[in-house]
């Protein structure tokens, strides 16, 4: 029986799925045979499947690196009620004796799939434990959290390759349900995939109605924006730039009438998990959130998504209208856009890092005496994340590395040295940031099909206007591209270097620069200057 035959069998017989798409036997048959993967697969598309099924097949317990407990929960209730093995999961919300008892079942060869926060890998001793058993295959879900350039980035992510390190190194799979080709390729630099198989396909969702609303004001946005969160179809999403609007909305809408609740960070994990639940049970009509709404909450019958303003980037964008019309009817994505909020977009996407505390990390290390995490944090009286961001930052500008033993300097420079050259990453990091808001302002400006333009941020295209969006309702026509330039043509610019094109339209195309992020070229200026040429 071949690879692919004991796919299916295993998919039919112990998970109920009668069909598996192509894309998935891809994924699974590559991973049977030792092969890393990255998938980039829309939601609803059965990416957990990916894993489940050669779970089944392959030797060893299967290790799921997912971001929130809400997610981790859902995924075990879903493999329960198949006839898949059982699977447990060690996180903050477990009293003692449920830890014990998991570890029990882990040691015992009676769990199959393991759940955990990435955070967790930073304990020694979970990976300790982890280590004194098979571990056959690790799942790193969610992730895009892992690229700094993409959305929901989460630092203890990029320390996940030293513990699959100390886990004896088995391959290693990466899902995500949005990642433009840059974030595609720091996913697979950043987690240290080997020769992986990268499948990125399906992200149109063609029963989405896009549509901008334009406005000058900001009381005639708002004004807006609650009239049509009155009448919008329900349940649906608010999604806010700051906390406080999120919070003013949301009491406008309850004073209305409306099933209403706000979300964002600052609320407690208690309040958070319980607007999740009544979201979910159908008790709340509209929740109205900053970006941390979402991430891995599978509600199929949400049929709006509104945008009050701006997000930071098209990835953040697709990632928050992607939780409409997950059942596959008529959903709606409205933003409401005012040039001025590009501004507060900008502010989002800067983030200077802590010289001092970068400077003293780089002095806590050496060439020859390795030093944990928890190590630097007792050194230097510091908690949390901020020494994992200091620590992620040295060792990208290639100052420290990492392995078992832990963080060693790997270039002996001065310290004032050390931290300009963190900080030059850091404004790299910066620089591509602000042609993405860039990107937003082009989405939302074109008169052209808005799929259109959507798609090609990912590397998509269509073969004709979509015909279910506002640019299309109001009769607009693609024009047929120029034929010298195709999508994913490798290029190089004579002032920011190599890049590749990403869209063609009849007079411009836009190309994304490895270090200057996306510009849109003219082409008679192209033509005049020769600025721009097919890289060889």
């Amino acid at each position: 029986m071949s690879r692919r035959d004991d796919l299916r069998r295993v998919a039919r017989d112990v998970f109920g799925w009668q069909q598996l798409r192509s894309a998935q036997l891809d994924a699974m048959e590559a991973v049977l045979a030792g092969r890393d993967v990255l998938a980039v697969m829309a939601t609803g598309s059965g990416k957990s499947a990916i894993y489940q099924v050669p779970g089944v097949l392959l030797d060893g317990a299967t290790l799921v690196i997912s971001p929130l407990i809400a997610l981790q929960r859902d995924q075990i209730s879903g493999l329960a009620a198949t006839e898949a093995p059982d699977a447990v999961a060690f996180n903050s919300q477990l009293d003692s004796a449920d830890v014990a008892r998991n570890w029990k079942a882990v040691r015992e060869h009676e769990a199959e799939y393991v759940f955990l926060a990435p955070e967790q890998l930073s304990n020694d001793e979970v990976v300790a434990g982890l280590s004194a058993i098979d571990i056959s295959l690790v799942v790193v879900d969610e992730a895009h959290c892992v690229s700094a350039w993409g959305h929901d980035f989460r630092p203890s992510y990029l320390r996940i390759p030293d513990a699959i390190e100390r886990l004896g190194g088995p391959r290693v799979v990466a899902l995500t349900a949005t990642a433009s080709p840059v974030v595609r390729r720091e996913i697979a630099e950043r987690l240290r995939l080997r020769d992986p198989l990268v499948i990125a396909s399906g992200f149109d969702r063609p029963n989405i109605h896009l549509a901008v609303s334009h406005h000058v004001t900001d009381d005639d946005k708002r004004d807006a924006v609650l009239a049509r969160m009155l009448r919008v179809p329900r349940p649906a999403l608010l999604y806010t730039a700051t906390r406080k609007d999120a919070e003013d909305y949301a009491a406008e809408l309850v004073s209305h009438g409306v099933r209403a609740d706000a979300y964002h960070a600052g609320l407690s994990r208690g309040q958070r998990d319980e607007v999740h639940q009544r979201f979910r049970a159908d008790e709340v009509d509209v929740v109205v959130a900053t970006s941390a709404f979402g991430m891995g909450i599978d509600k199929p019958d949400v049929r709006a998504v509104v945008h009050a303003s701006v997000p930071d980037s098209m990835d953040s964008y697709y990632q928050q209208i992607g939780r409409a019309g997950r059942d596959g009817e008529p959903a709606e994505a409205v933003l409401f856009y005012r040039q001025e909020d590009l501004g507060l977009a900008r502010f989002f996407t800067t983030h200077r890092p802590d010289e001092e505390l970068l400077a003293g990390v780089y002095s806590a290390l050496s060439p020859t005496d390795p030093k944990q995490l928890n190590d630097l944090r007792d050194a230097l009286d510091v908690a949390g994340r901020r020494v994992t961001n200091a620590v992620n930052l040295l060792e990208e500008a290639g100052l420290i590395s990492s392995s078992r033993a832990g963080f060693t300097l790997t270039d002996r420079v001065e310290v004032g040295d050390a931290v300009r050259r963190a900080v030059e990453i850091v404004d790299k990091k910066e620089r591509i940031d602000r042609t993405r808001v860039e990107m937003m302002r082009g989405y939302a400006e074109t008169r052209d099909c808005r799929r259109e333009f959507l798609l090609s941020y990912f590397g998509e295209s269509l073969s004709a206007p979509c015909g279910n969006c506002d640019c299309c309702d109001a009769g607009a026509d693609s024009t047929a591209p120029d034929g010298r330039w195709v999508v994913g043509t490798p290029v190089r610019h004579r002032e920011w270097g190599s890049g590749a094109v990403m869209s063609v339209e009849d007079d411009r195309i836009t190309v994304l620069f490895d270090d200057y992020g996306y510009r849109t070229l003219l082409l008679e200026s192209i033509e005049a200057s020769g600025v721009l040429s097919r890289a060889t």
